[in-house]
């Protein structure tokens, strides 16, 4: 097999010719699938990034309200502590209403009537502990917020909607009354 030198030189060319175009035909087909996983990955990536929002988005929801639930809470405790408070006391203000009634009346024994007011002092210091005050009423003006007219008088010695007698005293815890005072008041 004889060949011509340029015969084998054509045969030699042309495979590295073919080898070429092979390459360039891998480099592009890599650069279009480089191109296609990027925006693959690129999507994928847009896909997570709108979950994550969506995440945290919900996140902070349900931070809100957790916070809006412990403060609810926290109100609510103490408002039923409150209101347990202000009922517990208001039965025992039968019981302040009896000592009254027993301080004003008239009595003999001296030590039975020292004993009714060291009484009458201790249950004062009780509600007291427990911010529970006794409403001013006798000479004060009449506030139909923490006073209940129960009868009136006509009476030019005392200025207008003034009261002048008490025939139940009035409490209040804090600033709500839990026993508005039954009064008497004057024009």
């Amino acid at each position: 097999m004889n060949q011509n030198p340029e015969t084998v030189n054509e045969e030699v060319q042309e495979p590295v010719c073919e080898e070429t175009s092979v390459e360039e035909t891998t480099a592009a087909s890599a650069a279009e699938t480089t191109a296609e996983d990027t925006s693959d990955l690129q999507a994928e990536l847009d896909k997570v990034k709108e979950a994550l929002a969506q995440q945290e988005t919900q996140y902070q929801y349900l931070a809100a309200e957790y916070d809006n639930f412990r403060r609810r809470s926290a109100k609510e405790k103490t408002d039923a502590y409150s209101k347990a408070k202000g009922d517990a006391a208001l039965a025992f203000l039968p019981v302040f209403d009896n000592l009254q009634r027993a301080l004003a009346a008239p009595c003999a024994d001296a030590a039975y009537a020292k004993g009714v007011e060291m009484t009458m002092t201790q249950l004062r210091q009780v509600l007291e502990s427990l911010d529970i005050t006794e409403i001013p009423a006798l000479g004060e003006a009449f506030d139909p917020n923490m006073h209940n007219a129960v009868m009136h008088v006509d009476d030019e010695s005392v200025g207008e909607n003034t009261i002048v007698d008490v025939f139940q005293s009035g409490f209040r815890m804090g600033e709500k009354v839990i026993r508005f005072s039954m009064v008497k008041v004057a024009n």
